[in-house]
């Protein structure tokens, strides 16, 4: 991460807040800067601006928006934190200040049926279209935070969304001082599907392995789907890196459906790998 600060969305939720506390232990320990972030809702269309309605809602909105940064400014009261109010929707507030971010850093919905979690459009059109990582933080039972032992745990199956995750997961490998787990998986039966994955490991993680020294990795080469390979080893893990394939404007966004899987069933924080904005 090349920016000095961490962006929380804050909206009030139990996973808002499970973020703001994981961005603040991040931030203590690389010592970075934390920015938290409200965007005031829409206002029902039947109050033109004009209206002095319409003010008053606003000023409500405001008020409510104030609160919520205080009780997260509260929840990381450890760390030097900014609050920042914005009268924009949240996807385009948070993008807008993903710019300059070195993370950005979103709660998530407790599991719902099915161990699922129902991420809202927001949050994918968020992991799409950020200029900076954004990590997917979910509120675990009672007190229980997310993990902060086991491996960084990233898929490698040689795509150019691939190599933003490999990039991203050594950092925060090293960051962390944690061993990376790197998996290939195919599903395919291809007798020869072993031996290219050993051969693509062994290509892309050459130069990341000599960048960073201090990170021990483990190959994995496994057979089914990938994601549901990959949700093996992250229960296991502290985290979990993914890729993206954001394109276009909000309407046109994609996000592969290894990514969205993982992003939705997942137990531990997941980072969605993005370019970082020049």
């Amino acid at each position: 991460m090349s920016s000095s600060e961490l962006v929380v969305g804050v909206d009030g939720t139990a996973g808002a807040l499970a973020a703001v506390r994981w961005a603040a232990r991040v931030a203590r320990e690389r010592r970075r800067g934390l920015r938290l972030v409200h965007a005031l809702p829409e206002l029902p269309a039947p109050y033109p601006r004009a209206d002095p309605t319409y003010e008053q809602l606003l000023e409500a909105a405001a008020g409510e928006g104030r609160n919520m940064l205080a009780e997260a400014r509260a929840a990381a009261s450890d760390v030097e934190a900014k609050t920042v109010l914005r009268p924009e929707r949240p996807a385009d507030a948070l993008t807008a200040e993903s710019t300059d971010a070195a993370m950005l850093v979103l709660g998530t919905p407790g599991l719902r049926p099915l161990s699922r979690i129902l991420l809202g459009s927001v949050t994918v059109a968020l992991t799409a279209h950020a200029h900076c990582p954004v990590a997917l933080i979910r509120p675990h039972a009672g007190a229980d935070e997310p993990p902060t032992e086991g491996p960084v745990v990233v898929g490698v199956d040689g795509s150019p969304a691939s190599e933003e995750a490999i990039a991203t997961a050594f950092e925060e490998a090293s960051w962390r001082e944690a061993r990376l787990i790197a998996v290939h998986s195919r599903h395919d039966g291809w007798s020869a599907a072993g031996e290219y994955g050993r051969e693509l490991l062994a290509q892309r993680l050459a130069g990341w392995t000599e960048k960073y020294p201090d990170v021990v990795v483990d190959r994995e080469v496994v057979t089914g789907r990938p994601a549901e390979r990959l949700l093996d080893f992250a229960d296991r893990a502290q985290l979990l890196v993914v890729g993206s394939r954001g394109r276009g404007g909000f309407s046109g966004l994609a996000l592969g459906s290894t990514s969205q899987a993982l992003m939705s069933y997942a137990l531990c924080p997941v980072v969605v790998a993005r370019p970082q904005a020049k």
